[in-house]
Parts: C-alpha cells; structure tokens; sequence
C-alpha cells in the first residue's frame, strides 16, 4: 500500500488569541487529519511558535494545499515553513580527517536512521575517500584549503552544492573555519558538532582547555554554523563527569561518544522539521 504523504509545518510570529483554533481548524476544514502538535510563547519576546503535522485528505493536490496553507498563516502573520514526507532533503557531509562523527553519521544513514539523501562528501583530505565511495557508496570530494586558496577553495565547493541541490551541510568533524562569505552564499542550513560544551571552550583544542581548567564536566555542541564562530544557535548538547585524574587523552575519548550522539540527534530534528530558529536560539518541539 502506497504511503500516505503527510505535511509538517513550522510557524512562528506575533503571540495572539485563538492561534492554536485557527490553524487546527483550517486544517479540519479541508478534511485533514492532525498526526501530532505541539506549541510554545516566549512570552519576553512575545513570540509564538508551533509546529503541526498532518495528513492532506485523499486525493489533494498536495502543492496547491501547501501553498493554501502558507498563504493562510500569512494572513495570521505568521512565518511558515513546509515539508513533505515524500521529498527527502539532499544533505553535504564536510569532513577533515578526524573520523568517529563521519562513520557514525554514515552509518546511521545506511541504517536509515535519517530521512535523507547524502549527496555527496566533501574533504580537504584525501583520508576517508575509500570509506566515502567505497564503503557507503556516496561521491567523495576532495578540496584541499589553505590559507592561500581558501576563497578559491570555498568557490568551488559552493559549485558543487549548487549542482548537487544540497539543502543541509552537516559539518562532521570539518576542521576548518567557514567564511562569512561561503555562508552568506551557500543558503542553505548547516549543523557543526564542535566538541565542547558551549559556550565554554570556543575555538581550537577545547579538550585541552578544559584539562587545564580543571572542569568537572566535559560536553559537546551541536550547532547552526553563523559568520560568529561558535556563536550559532544551539540545536542539542550532552556532558559526562570527569575528575582529576582524567588526562587530555581522558577527555577526548569520553568527548568523542558525545559529540557521536549530539550530532546525530541535532540533524535528526532538523530532517524531522522540529527545529525553528530565532534571535540566536533554537525551539525544539518534541
């Protein structure tokens, strides 16, 4: 039996009376069914978020009704976003040569886990191209970045992600600063794991600066990446205790299990249409 295809919209404005009724309600009016929804006001802001899913009635034409619907929450004054069961986003893996997030997001992929198309990898090392083409059957890219040619680096991978229609860079352990240029163009989201727990420990050898902090606690990050380094919105975080007597090598073992599963749930909510974005921060619906 063919699936049915089901519509999942994330709306955000102005707090005002009745939202919940209205937006339930023209959904009921064109015979839909709510699968799930869930709201929340940040009432400092003033601001309303919601997100709902559901299932068009049989035999819509599922283009027009989106479209329906955004002009409607328009008219509410609202932002919207849709997405489609039937449409999986084609994502980028960018990766250096450090490779426990890369195996385990991939792997994670085969399972499928993740409702996605991996359209390609790109690298600045020629390290996990074997694992890339071989291994998982995606095209590997290899796009060395130095300081010399780094805007000539970042002009070709932007050509490749337009040819390949990527719609999601997911950052696994890529040791290399973005540009602000590369991400005013590339428009298109993109999740970092960076290993620490933010904000504490920004930039290089985060690790090493907790050890010689004395912290009891280490984490990791998962975050959209902004022309701020490590200043984007935070999308999922976890920490494990340490103590005295854990070394850097300590920390960087317990970090690598973490930064594994931050990363994963990160860009699990964002294929699953759970995250909204705004003012720096992140709403997460469950």
């Amino acid at each position: 039996m063919e699936h049915q295809v089901t519509l999942t919209a994330l709306l955000h404005g102005p707090d005002q009376k009745g939202l919940v009724s209205k937006t339930s309600s023209w959904i009921f009016a064109c015979d839909g069914n709510i699968l799930h929804a869930d709201q929340h006001t940040d009432h400092e802001e003033g601001i309303f978020f919601q997100r709902i899913e559901w299932t068009p009635a049989p035999g819509t034409d599922i283009a027009r009704h989106m479209h329906a619907f955004q002009v409607f929450a328009q008219e509410l004054g609202m932002d919207v976003e849709i997405a489609r069961s039937d449409c999986k986003p084609r994502v980028a893996v960018f990766v250096s040569k450090i490779e426990h997030c890369f195996h385990d997001f991939m792997l994670r992929w085969k399972a499928g886990e993740f409702p996605c198309e991996i359209a390609c990898i790109i690298s600045n090392h020629e390290t996990l191209r074997h694992a890339g083409e071989v291994t998982y059957e995606v095209p590997f890219h290899c796009i060395p970045v130095t300081a010399e040619n780094k805007e000539q680096a970042e002009a070709q991978s932007l050509t490749l992600l337009k040819a390949e229609g990527v719609e999601l860079i997911v950052m696994a352990r890529y040791m290399q600063v973005l540009s602000d240029d590369f991400l005013r163009k590339v428009k298109t989201p993109v999740i970092n794991i960076h290993h620490s727990f933010l904000p504490a420990f920004k930039g290089a050898r985060p690790y090493y600066q907790a050890y010689r902090r004395g912290v009891k606690i280490i984490g990791a990050t998962a975050h959209y990446a902004t022309p701020d380094l490590d200043e984007g919105p935070i999308i999922q975080q976890a920490v494990a205790q340490v103590n005295h007597r854990h070394s850097v090598n300590d920390l960087q073992r317990k970090g690598k299990d973490l930064e594994k599963s931050v990363l994963a749930q990160a860009v699990r909510w964002h294929l699953e249409n759970r995250i909204l974005a705004y003012k720096g921060k992140t709403v997460v619906f469950d």
